[in-house]
């Protein structure tokens, strides 16, 4: 099956030209039959910042949008996504003497000035989250302070929000969005491994896959696919490798699991809606 006719989009893929593989990696995913991608910000420890104030994230996303330039000048349809990883707050807690309480105020900042470059047409949306892994009652409630923020801010800016979050549909997030003004598709459940009132984003080797491609087209709900490439030369393919969305696709495409049509939904038309913007060859 050739995937020439048809567009292949990694939803949530990290690329790092400073570290890591760089555009070599961006190259891969392109040489492998893959057009588009969402370059989302990486954490702030990834380039050795620890922030301080707000204005400590203005390196990692400029650095982001650098590196969207140099995969851009390599071939690639690219679309930024920026914000505060939801496990700063466990590494500032631990790397500084900073309170809680100015560690909130500190990643909230840093939403506010990610907002500011979705809202000059720099990156198309927004991320945030809660950390996945078991966290103190206090650091889960200022986790949802911050990200009932960055919600607000997504409904402020018109665009989406992808989330990191713990393994589970995360429905009271929903319930958090609608509250925010935020429709729940336009928010994104990376790496999603249920069923979620949200949008699912799925690592390609997610065996639900057809499941999903079947049942979402008769509800008329969507799904992306993603990689979660992390580009960290001390963990080489993780999660998966920057190949992997369209060599994925294209197996399912080969075993009949999903149909074209299934793939043009997942890859065009399901971006396309989540995060108004136009994915063309």
């Amino acid at each position: 099956m050739i995937l020439d006719d048809i567009p292949i989009t990694d939803d949530h893929i990290h690329i790092d030209t400073i570290n890591g593989l760089g555009v070599k990696a961006a190259t891969d995913f392109k040489n492998a039959g893959g057009t588009h991608l969402f370059l989302v910000s990486l954490p702030s420890w990834t380039y050795g910042i620890i922030p301080h104030s707000a204005q400590d994230f203005v390196k990692v996303f400029e650095n982001t949008l650098d590196t969207a330039d140099a995969i851009r000048a390599a071939g690639l349809k690219v679309f930024t996504v920026l914000g505060v990883h939801p496990a700063e707050i466990t590494k500032l807690s631990a790397l500084t003497s900073m309170t809680l309480s100015e560690i909130e105020e500190i990643m909230k900042g840093g939403m506010d000035i990610a907002a500011k470059y979705v809202a000059e047409g720099d990156a198309v949306a927004l991320k945030n989250g809660r950390p996945h892994y078991p966290v103190e009652e206090e650091v889960l409630a200022a986790s949802n302070r911050i990200l009932m923020h960055s919600l607000e801010l997504a409904k402020d800016c018109g665009c989406a929000l992808q989330i990191h979050a713990e393994s589970a549909p995360c429905a009271d997030i929903a319930d958090m969005a609608k509250s925010a003004g935020v429709s729940p598709h336009r928010v994104v459940k990376h790496f999603a491994e249920y069923d979620t009132p949200l949008s699912p984003s799925f690592i390609a080797k997610f065996d639900g896959i057809p499941e999903f491609a079947s049942r979402f087209a008769a509800e008329n709900r969507y799904f992306t696919m993603e990689s979660d490439y992390m580009d960290d030369p001390t963990r080489p393919g993780s999660v998966i490798g920057p190949k992997s969305v369209p060599r994925f696709t294209r197996r399912l495409l080969e075993k009949g699991a999903i149909t074209l049509e299934d793939a043009v939904r997942i890859h065009k038309t399901a971006p396309e809606k989540i995060y108004s913007v136009d994915i063309e060859l």
